[in-house]
C-alpha cells in the first residue's frame, strides 16, 4: 500500500494535468451544447466535470510540492542544490505542504513552490462546492412534482 500511495505522488505531476485537461475539454463541450440559465443550478453531470477539475488540480499540486522537498540519498545534498550553506536539518509538513532546509543558524530555506497551497486549497473548496451543488441539484430534482 505504502508503494501505490508513493507512486500516486511521483507520477502526480504528470497524471494530474491529464486528468483536468479531459475534464476541461468536456466541461467546455457540455457548456456550449447548453446555455447557461442565471438562476438555475447547474446539472450533476457539470458538477462532476468541475469537481473532477478542481480536484485534479489540488491533486497535481499536492503532489508536486510533497516531491519538491523528496530526497533519495542526502538531506544535505539536496539543500546544497537549492544554494543553502551550512548544516542542514530538514523539516516537513504534510499540509500545509512545506519542506525547508534549516541551517543552524536558524535561517530556513523553503523547496515548495509558493503556488502549491493556495492551488491545494482552491481545488479542495472548489471541489467541496462542486459537491455542494451537485447534491443540492439531484435533491431538487427528487422534490419537484413532475
Amino acid at each position: 500500500m505504502d508503494d501505490l500511495l508513493f507512486f500516486a505522488l511521483v507520477f502526480g505531476p504528470f497524471l494530474a494535468p491529464c486528468i483536468g485537461l479531459g475534464a476541461a475539454v468536456a466541461l467546455v463541450r457540455r457548456v456550449c451544447k447548453q446555455p447557461f440559465l442565471v438562476g438555475h443550478l447547474p446539472s450533476v453531470t457539470t458538477c462532476a466535470l468541475v469537481a473532477v477539475l478542481a480536484g485534479a488540480a489540488a491533486y497535481g499540486a499536492y503532489s508536486w510540492g510533497v516531491m519538491s522537498g523528496f530526497y533519495i540519498l542526502d538531506p544535505d545534498q539536496m539543500c546544497a542544490s537549492m544554494g543553502v550553506s551550512g548544516d542542514h536539518v530538514v523539516t516537513r509538513w504534510t499540509l500545509p505542504v512545506s519542506a525547508q532546509c534549516v541551517t543552524s543558524d536558524g535561517v530556513g530555506t523553503e523547496l515548495a513552490p509558493g503556488w502549491v497551497n493556495p492551488m491545494i486549497f482552491t481545488g479542495l473548496a472548489l471541489l467541496l462546492l462542486a459537491f455542494a451543488t451537485g447534491t443540492l441539484a439531484v435533491t431538487r430534482r427528487r422534490l419537484s412534482p413532475r
